[in-house]
């Protein structure tokens, strides 16, 4: 590599993630900061946009949005060296949706790795007011703060109440993270998900009771829910989890699917249900994550299932989208 390019790890198009040298034209416009990435957490956002399964996306596209970097120069309140968490929402400030303080779902919303090029390169230019400190952390751990944001958003939404019966169900990344967020509130978590292998690897690793693979085996003979996270992304197992909310219970969904999800709306009105969306996070989201993670609340190295190099990723990407089922999170580094 040369003094005027810099590594870029990119979806050239589905299937294929090479990492590709190029010139560094980094505009920094007004309000805005240079950033140097410290670490990158890949998430099921960046396997299906390696699978060719993302819908809002254009090839080729430079990956990342769990981002941890530190400032490359003063700026905003901030001093050369801080780390810091990216939000990598970008939204525009001025839509229905921001102005009702919800930038989470702005219509006009870019985010990083996604609708714009990421963060998988050592600079990276974002507001200032996207920036979060992360005194405390290491990069690492900065890293996941966004995908624990999600769940923390989700939690949030729910307005679960101390006690409540909980049933969380995908034991991914994001379903790891909303069980470990209601847990935290005082909820009884159970946790369902198709895969016994991955579901005792969960329970083991977090101290969670023996979960279920299905949702009459998560109901059984009781009334039911107070709260139903889904974070599978499938559209069966959405149509299934309003089984198992109890009478005046919440259904949340926190991942998405490109189909129409159906249900039985006397079922529903008879409940009396309430089916909530959540969408991103907002900065209270993360200001939570941040104060549980330093406060020991989140086991990051439980979290955390390997690292390695940006170098190293073209060769491993195909294994790790097959495999992560078996996976939480792995970090790629680029600095310190």
């Amino acid at each position: 590599m040369n003094a005027t390019t810099r590594p870029h790890g990119v979806v050239v198009e589905p299937g294929t993630f090479v990492v590709e040298h190029r010139v560094a034209q980094i505009d920094v416009p007004d309000g805005w900061a240079l950033i140097d990435i410290c670490s990158v957490g890949l998430c099921g956002t960046d396997y299906h946009i390696f699978e060719g399964k993302h819908p809002f996306l254009e090839y080729p596209r430079v990956i990342g949005h769990e981002l941890s970097g530190r400032l490359a120069a003063d700026a905003g309140g901030f001093t050369k060296g801080d780390l810091v968490v990216i939000n990598p929402y970008l939204s525009c400030g001025t839509c229905h949706s921001c102005s009702r303080g919800k930038p989470n779902c702005c219509t006009n919303i870019e985010v990083l790795g996604v609708h714009r090029d990421g963060g998988m390169t050592p600079q990276i230019a974002v507001p200032i007011s996207n920036l979060i400190r992360a005194d405390g952390l290491s990069p690492q751990q900065a890293a996941m703060v966004e995908f624990l944001a999600i769940g923390a958003h989700a939690v949030n939404r729910s307005r679960i109440q101390h006690g409540d019966k909980v049933l969380v169900t995908g034991v991914g990344p994001i379903g790891i993270g909303v069980a470990l967020f209601a847990r935290l509130r005082g909820a009884d978590v159970s946790l369902l998900d198709v895969s016994q292998e991955r579901l005792s690897a969960v329970q083991s690793a977090f101290n969670f009771p023996e979960g279920s693979t299905s949702v009459a085996g998560a109901v059984g003979a009781g009334n039911g829910f107070d709260v139903v996270f889904d974070a599978t992304g499938h559209q069966r197992a959405i149509e299934a989890g309003f089984a198992a909310v109890a009478f005046g219970g919440t259904y949340v969904l926190v991942s998405v699917v490109k189909e129409t999800v159906t249900f039985s709306d006397p079922e529903f009105h008879k409940r009396e249900m309430t089916l909530v969306g959540s969408r991103n996070a907002l900065q209270s989201d993360f200001d939570w994550v941040l104060s549980a993670i330093k406060a020991g609340d989140i086991d990051t190295d439980a979290l955390c299932s390997a690292q390695m190099p940006l170098d190293q990723l073209p060769d491993r990407m195909k294994a790790l989208a097959e495999n992560r089922g078996s996976l939480i999170k792995v970090i790629i580094t680029l600095g310190e």
